[in-house]
């Protein structure tokens, strides 16, 4: 009898002990219990993804590209890393997107990758540029699969023919049932500025250069474009990018009714003029050069999401010298139909996470 009671004790026990550890189990997995206690911390990736553009796939990763750059880990400069994530904030490098660099052009880096899904393909719009290029131009590279390889299809067109100075920094968008290029960046010629063009059915060719429509001043660059209730949103970018601890750059913004313009800011100025555009993101005294930000992602909770790189001002730079512009991670309100960033300033504290079911 004794010896009955003891086992019966025991199986007891063990009984427990599981039905607790399956109902922790189920808790820890639960996606209820992830939302009230998800928290995340800047930066979401290091030591380097400037410049980022994000995609999500159809196999359901998030996955991210940066600019050609040397992370100063003894390897030769990365050509186009590829980085993924469930959830926006834990990232881990993949591979680099090109096996060899584009031909096409003699010198340059392959600087400010756009990556989305066309046609079933993903394509990379891509600047190819050198610090002070005279003639930096915009190619494609086309890859069956997110992490690639991409495949270099060529030059789309170089500043020259395009007519265009400092033609670098694309971004695509598909607007009622057409393809467009936006690009652009800093320059003072006559001709500066942003400007979008019609893509070819295909994304691969500009049919007509001529038509291309200047939407910004030449002090900006890094075009992002946003639709959201019946506006179109003009992100970009102004100031120095890449002076390390003293990198200024910041974000600004400005909307119109029409994928062309006119964009104006809160104030009413018009974006194709000089000194315009409203402060959505700036530096601190601890994060310089916030800017050169990805799309938003909106998650399951409908909060949007902006990634974008900035720089440490106590630790802004690798050992090869490179500006150590790593991936940063902040929410987007809107207020007043206009989007928002606490503060206008990067989050270094910690923060609730994107939820994604």
């Amino acid at each position: 009898m004794k010896r009955l009671q003891v086992t019966l004790l025991t199986f007891l026990t063990i009984f427990w002990a599981n039905a607790f550890a399956q109902t922790v189990e189920v808790r820890e997995k639960s996606p209820r219990a992830r939302t009230s206690s998800h928290k995340y911390h800047n930066p979401v990736f290091e030591p380097i993804l400037a410049d980022p553009t994000i995609v999500k796939a159809d196999d359901g990763w998030f996955y991210a590209y940066g600019t050609q750059d040397n992370w100063g880990d003894g390897n030769p400069a990365h050509l186009v890393a590829i980085v993924r994530s469930k959830d926006l904030v834990n990232w881990t490098y993949e591979k680099d997107a090109f096996l060899t660099k584009p031909s096409w052009k003699e010198k340059g880096g392959i600087w400010a990758p756009e990556v989305v899904k066309v046609n079933g393909k993903y394509h990379m719009y891509y600047a190819f540029s050198t610090w002070g290029d005279p003639d930096p131009g915009i190619g494609l590279a086309v890859a069956d699969a997110p992490a690639g390889p991409f495949i270099d299809q060529g030059k789309l067109f170089s500043s020259k023919e395009i007519n265009v100075p400092n033609s670098i920094d694309p971004f695509y968008i598909e607007d009622q049932g057409k393809k467009y290029l936006f690009w652009g960046s800093f320059s003072d010629a006559p001709t500066q500025g942003t400007y979008g063009v019609e893509l070819s059915e295909d994304g691969k060719s500009v049919p007509n250069p001529s038509k291309k429509i200047k939407v910004a001043a030449g002090d900006f660059e890094a075009v992002m474009i946003h639709k959201r209730d019946g506006f179109y949103y003009f992100l970009g970018s102004k100031e120095s990018c890449c002076e390390a601890a003293d990198s200024k750059y910041n974000v600004r913004v400005g909307r119109s009714k029409n994928l062309f313009g006119p964009y104006v800011d809160k104030d009413g100025k018009d974006l194709r003029e000089r000194k315009s555009g409203s402060v959505l993101l700036q530096r601190t005294q601890t994060i310089a050069g916030p800017g050169h930000n990805s799309r938003l992602i909106t998650d399951s909770n409908g909060n949007d999401w902006i990634l974008y790189h900035a720089i440490d001002v106590k630790n802004p730079k690798v050992p090869t010298g490179a500006n150590r512009r790593f991936l940063m991670l902040d929410k987007v309100s809107w207020k007043n139909g206009w989007p928002e960033i606490l503060n206008a300033e990067p989050s270094m504290d910690e923060r609730e996470a994107p939820f994604f079911k």
